[in-house]
């Protein structure tokens, strides 16, 4: 039998349901208001289902040497699948997940928890905010930003001051990691590239190639540093998939982020 969670969240005025993964041994998938949300694989967490998250996990690969821990602070925290790729691939990093929904988070955590909770440090509350005061002198490894998509972004979260303040809690060779998801013409992905553009010497996009031709919905990651483009890496990041995907940087990528 499927085992299932389920809890109200009032302040969400929605369900939020944790599913076993039927096809999937050790798998869950979290739905908010029978949206689905999230997928995890707690007995196996290097295994990553949706493919936007395989390639944030292709960008942690690549920092710094393989197994070494991290120091990740988590923008949106879901099931916090990417925390648990990490955990298990490199022990003993510390994530820091914020997240507006202290219900959301809670239930989670309470009907999944992480293998080692010393490691995960919590917070409530707008993303700018905490980054602004309760995170202000810190620094990370990388920066993942994975809450919202398209024209639901808060309009805060969107401009070049939000990049900003994330790259001031950078360490010299960190990275920031951007989910953005959006539909055709995809002018809410032109618009981050051009936000991030002014703030990060190095900007990569990745995605399945179907969505460059800006004809199909879905899900792009954007990657900026202040460090400088890495080929080899960037052919790692193409070879690693999921396929079919495209990875471009520099002036491949000039025809996105123009007004």
């Amino acid at each position: 039998m499927v085992q299932r969670a389920s809890r109200w969240l009032s302040n969400l005025g929605a369900h939020a349901t944790l599913e076993e993964d039927a096809f999937v041994p050790g798998a869950w998938v979290l739905a908010l208001g029978g949206a689905e949300q999230s997928h995890v694989n707690v007995d196996h967490p290097e295994q990553i289902f949706y493919e936007y998250l395989r390639r944030l996990a292709n960008h942690v690969d690549e920092h710094a040497v393989p197994g070494a821990p991290l120091r990740v602070l988590h923008l949106g925290a879901g099931a916090l699948t990417l925390a648990r790729y990490i955990e298990k691939l490199r022990p003993g990093s510390l994530h820091v997940a914020v997240d507006l929904e202290r219900e959301l988070l809670d239930f989670v955590l309470d009907a999944l928890p992480m293998g080692d909770p010393k490691n995960l440090k919590t917070i409530i509350g707008d993303a700018r905010r905490v980054l602004t005061e309760e995170l202000a002198g810190e620094n990370f490894d990388i920066i993942v930003l994975d809450i919202f998509s398209g024209s639901g972004a808060p309009d805060h979260l969107t401009v070049p001051g939000f990049y900003s303040e994330m790259n001031a809690l950078l360490r010299p060779e960190g990275i920031v990691l951007i989910n953005v998801g959006d539909d055709p013409p995809f002018s809410f992905a032109d618009s981050q590239i051009r936000a991030m553009s002014q703030v990060f010497q190095t900007l990569i996009a990745s995605a399945p190639t179907e969505i460059f031709s800006r004809k199909y919905p879905g899900n792009m990651i954007l990657a900026g540093t202040q460090s400088k483009i890495d080929m080899a890496m960037v052919d790692r990041l193409r070879a690693a998939g999921p396929h079919p995907g495209t990875v471009l940087f520099g002036s491949d990528l000039d025809g996105f982020g123009k007004p």
